[in-house]
């Protein structure tokens, strides 16, 4: 039982344990010579938060006007270099970009890194509105062609850039890479299936932890009080927690008790809600949506499909939809697709991913 309480957040958590009291990682893409473009450290306000940004503009040295691109991490307290697992994807990403003639802006989340704020009250709203101020900061640089702005989100930040794109005339593109296109609820149920079918859980087992944990959500999405919703979520626990061995109770118990923590966050409840569609379907702006064909966190059939419908509906002829063979949500060549192979892989990002992202924003930007 203590098995199945394992969710994709914990095991996050465990493949970052893999790596402590090793040596370090191998990491041959992230850049170790002479780089060929400028690297400016740079701050600038949310205003509407009272939050300052603290990011890298990385700058090729034209003396040109450049299309730009700002780059919206994953779900979790990440940095500029959306680091994890001894991996720095940002960096590579923004590395390859800037030597294909791109400006690129990565940043520390709001309370993460060198940015103020405070990241723990902060829901996925709040770090659209800090993009918001990205795109506004990149209007304001003479290096950066502001017709020609770009966003490109990863995971969580793949949710963001749609809402960023409906609310600003001044984003020229969209790149989306392991975004979803159904609700945090449905991703969870399907994350669930997958990591408990991959470890032996038996079919009935896993049909039981379901059950647990849509009394969980019924909760979260019915009471809105975080303290109410809290007593009734211990009850739930206690009671899902007599029910097991005794040798198992204690066990479970810190399971449960620590998922309660996650779920009954402000940013669980508006993720777990959220619809992606609300944004996607208002999306008028070129889009290319990619996704690896083993992604364990983001499952490319239940996604990338919802987001092509929505955009073919909306009106939008300008998108393109892509599932990479052997990739995981990392857009990494794997096995499995495994959280756990993450940290092993010594690749970052898959150089196809690298070079298929540069060349289509190359052709959506090219007569700018």
């Amino acid at each position: 039982m203590v098995k199945q309480l394992i969710t994709a957040f914990s095991l996050l958590t465990a493949a970052d344990e893999y790596l402590k009291g090793n040596p370090e990682p191998l990491r041959p893409q992230v850049p170790k010579s002479a780089i060929s473009y400028d690297v400016e450290e740079v701050k600038y306000p949310n205003l509407t938060a009272n939050v300052t940004l603290a990011g890298t503009l990385t700058l090729p040295r034209t003396g040109k006007a450049l299309p730009a691109v700002l780059l919206i991490a994953g779900s979790g307290p990440i940095d500029r270099d959306e680091t994890v697992f001894g991996h720095k994807p940002f960096l590579v990403l923004a590395d390859h970009l800037t030597k294909q003639g791109f400006a690129v802006l990565r940043v520390d989340k709001r309370g993460i890194g060198q940015s103020t704020g405070n990241y723990d009250d902060a829901t996925t709203e709040d770090f659209a509105a800090d993009t918001l101020a990205g795109v506004e900061y990149l209007k304001t640089r003479t290096e950066v062609d502001a017709k020609r702005i770009g966003l490109i989100g990863h995971s969580e930040g793949g949710l963001i850039a749609p809402m960023v794109a409906v609310k600003s005339r001044d984003v020229a593109f969209v790149v989306l890479m392991g975004a979803p296109g159904v609700t945090g609820e449905e991703t969870v149920y399907a994350q669930e299936i997958f990591i408990s079918r991959a470890m032996g859980v038996a079919e009935k087992q896993i049909s039981q932890q379901l059950d647990f944990q849509k009394r969980v959500f019924s909760v979260i999405k019915n009471e809105p009080d975080l303290e109410k919703a809290e007593k009734l979520l211990r009850d739930i626990i206690a009671k899902q927690v007599a029910n097991l061995p005794k040798e198992e109770q204690q066990a479970s118990a810190c399971a449960m008790e620590a998922q309660m923590k996650r779920c009954n966050s402000r940013w669980f409840r508006y993720y777990l809600t959220y619809d992606p569609t609300t944004s996607l379907k208002h999306l008028q702006v070129p889009v290319l949506a990619t996704n690896g064909e083993l992604d364990s966190q983001v499952f490319p059939k239940q996604n990338l499909s919802v987001i092509a419908k929505t955009l073919e509906a909306s009106g939008n002829r300008n998108y393109k939809i892509i599932e990479f063979p052997k990739l995981n949500h990392f857009f990494q060549i794997s096995e499995t697709g495994s959280i756990l192979e993450y940290g092993k892989i010594e690749e970052t990002i898959a150089p196809v991913v690298l070079d298929t992202l540069a060349g289509w924003i190359s052709e959506i930007t090219a007569n700018g």
